[in-house]
């Protein structure tokens, strides 16, 4: 088993992973804007390996670029799959080379998660593992229902919460954590039984409501991985945090082990991070809600296009047709306010998420 330890380690062990290829890759993306990684998987399929890419049907960024993305790699001969759209988002990171070799990442593909992020990634070559990814890729690419039959691949909705739950109720001495937003109220009970039961737990990362755990934000990165370091003997690393839309409404990936070099080098790592990090996440909150939602406000405005073209587009069309007198003018304006708050609501809520609430450097 190796440890992937972003922004150090890079894209170099991924390109590895996919320039020796000898029959299959087989990836998930969520987003991507490395053309390294779209060259490699481009030249792979040029020496005659299938390629196979699962998209999301969707993710902040919207339909446009995962379409264009899609084009570019089936120009390339990649063979191009659109996860379905039964859960809310579809966020799992990982690829397989050739049936052998599993990579299980907390990043996704992209400039700001591997060159400006703390994250990880675990490579194994596990039988089992990687048996078990196959499976779940091939019933993502084809749509069909999937069941969890590993206990340490964990995977949501599947097997998610139970098996976290667990991982956290087996804690005897001491939990590190790494997670942007924990705000499961089960999850957050758990963890604070724990604390009073004596379990040393730190997170890095923020927790939502009242607990006795004490909380750093990272300081120095960007925090996009949720990373759990139990006793200094097991670990998880994976794209869920303990919150309940991660937990059950989304496809997620994680894995659990109990690797003693990858778990020193995920503790040592986290000591570090902790040592680095800033005061506790309420002492430093000073940003009141109504000074960054005029923020964001500002923010959205200037990137918004005018609507004016598209009003009067409209508004002659219904004239010609004779259905401008219909028209309760009170009635479009409020409307038009609820799909906007709506939209703004849901891409603000989107961006919260994947940031978790934390300024990057």
């Amino acid at each position: 088993m190796k440890l992937l330890i972003q922004p150090s380690d890079g894209l170099a062990p991924l390109i590895r992973g996919i320039n020796g290829a000898r029959n299959r890759v087989e990836i998930i993306i969520f987003r991507f804007d490395r053309g390294e990684i779209q060259r490699a998987l481009a030249s792979a399929v040029k020496r005659g390996v299938f390629v196979h890419a699962l998209i999301a049907h969707i993710n902040r960024q919207g339909q446009e670029n995962l379409r264009e993305l899609e084009t570019q790699l089936l120009a390339a001969g990649v063979t191009v799959a659109r996860t379905a759209d039964d859960l809310s988002r579809y966020h799992g990171k990982m690829m397989i080379i050739d049936r052998r070799e599993l990579y299980l990442l907390s990043f996704n593909l992209t400039y700001l998660d591997i060159e400006r992020s703390r994250a990880f990634g675990i490579i194994t070559t596990n039988r089992k593992l990687v048996q078990e990814a196959v499976r779940l890729f091939e019933a993502d690419t084809k749509r069909h229902p999937y069941d969890a039959g590993l206990s340490t691949l964990i995977v949501s909705p599947s097997n998610a919460r139970k098996q976290l739950s667990g991982f956290i109720e087996q804690s005897k001495h001491e939990l590190l954590i790494y997670d942007p937003r924990i705000s499961d109220p089960a999850m957050i009970r758990l963890l604070s039984q724990r604390a009073n039961a004596g379990v040393a737990i730190k997170i890095i990362g923020q927790l939502t409501g009242k607990s006795p755990v004490p909380v750093r934000r990272l300081s120095s990165l960007r925090l996009h991985t949720r990373t759990m370091i139990r006793d200094g003997r097991a670990a998880f690393v994976g794209s869920q945090s303990l919150r309940e839309i991660e937990l059950d409404g989304r496809r997620e990936v994680g894995l659990v082990f109990r690797d003693r070099r990858v778990v020193s080098r995920l503790a040592a790592t986290f000591q570090e991070d902790w040592s680095e990090s800033g005061l506790p996440k309420a002492e430093t909150a000073d940003l009141p809600a109504a000074k960054t939602a005029k923020r964001v406000a500002k923010a959205v405005a200037r990137q918004m296009p005018s609507v004016t073209p598209v009003l009067d587009v409209i508004v002659q069309e219904m004239a010609s047709e004779g259905n401008l007198l219909e028209i309760d003018s009170q009635q479009v304006e409020e409307t038009v306010k609820s799909a906007v708050k709506e939209a703004v609501k849901e891409v603000v809520q989107d961006a919260i998420e994947e940031t978790s609430a934390q300024v990057d450097p």
